[in-house]
């Protein structure tokens, strides 16, 4: 009953349209790439930005959250079928692309270019979504095998791929285009082919036990309002259809 009534909570609430006020008094477990689209969203919510699979465990360990915004949809609905939050919903899409410092002092052209020996690459650990993603490219281009053996590091979010390479630690890493986006111009892309870039879609749910459901359920209108999308499109994400 518990869940149910909750459900009806959220059902209800996205009916209306969203409002302008700010949603306060809620707590946004996000995923590292919507760190700069979440606060133009609304400035009100408290955000805890990071992995969503590291998200996902404070959640299971009773973090006191009210919305969880997953990069995939693996956390999202891993945590729904443990009914610790709501049935999630898509709100946006995102691409991959490589980035490498300003300059391209590696001189790499081609994601191809990442399997010449020597060349230092950063990618997302296999458990985080840009992880999992970048491994589905590498796979797809037949070259997993050839570039692992250039990974130098594996970061625990996307932010720590883009700080790697930003600083010069690394020649190259993968990362969400928006993520590259933002840190221009520390960092330039080189793209990947279509046919190897991954479905990334980012969920959104209400967390099952937050004491603050109508306010949770009001922030989760405003990102699916036609004001959200657009601003989740200036940022330069995809919006699925509705």
């Amino acid at each position: 009953m518990r869940r149910v009534a909750a459900v009806a909570v959220v059902l209800v609430a996205l009916v209306f349209p969203a409002g302008t006020a700010a949603v306060t008094g809620i707590t946004v477990f996000a995923a590292s790439s919507l760190t700069q689209v979440f606060p133009k969203l609304d400035s009100g919510p408290r955000y805890s930005f990071g992995g969503s699979d590291s998200l996902a465990l404070q959640i299971r360990n009773g973090a006191p959250a009210d919305v969880f915004a997953s990069a995939s949809p693996a956390q999202a609905n891993a945590l729904y079928r443990e009914e610790l939050v709501l049935r999630p919903r898509a709100f946006a899409t995102n691409r991959l692309t490589v980035i490498v410092p300003s300059g391209n002092p590696a001189r790499i052209r081609s994601v191809f270019d990442l399997r010449r020996p020597g060349v230092k690459i950063v990618v997302g650990d296999p458990q985080v979504p840009i992880g999992s993603y970048t491994r589905t490219v590498l796979t797809r281009l037949r070259i997993l095998k050839a570039v692992s053996k250039n990974v130098v590091s594996q970061e625990n979010d996307v932010k720590g791929v883009v700080a790697k390479v930003a600083l010069r630690q690394a020649d190259a890493g993968f990362v969400y285009t928006t993520d590259a986006r933002a840190a221009a111009p520390r960092v330039s892309t080189v793209t990947i082919p279509t046919r190897a870039q991954p479905s990334v879609q980012y969920e959104i749910a209400v967390v099952a036990d937050s004491d603050h459901r109508a306010a949770a359920a009001t922030f989760i209108r405003r990102v699916l309002s036609a004001a959200g999308r657009k601003q989740l499109r200036a940022s330069g994400f995809g919006v699925p259809d509705q």
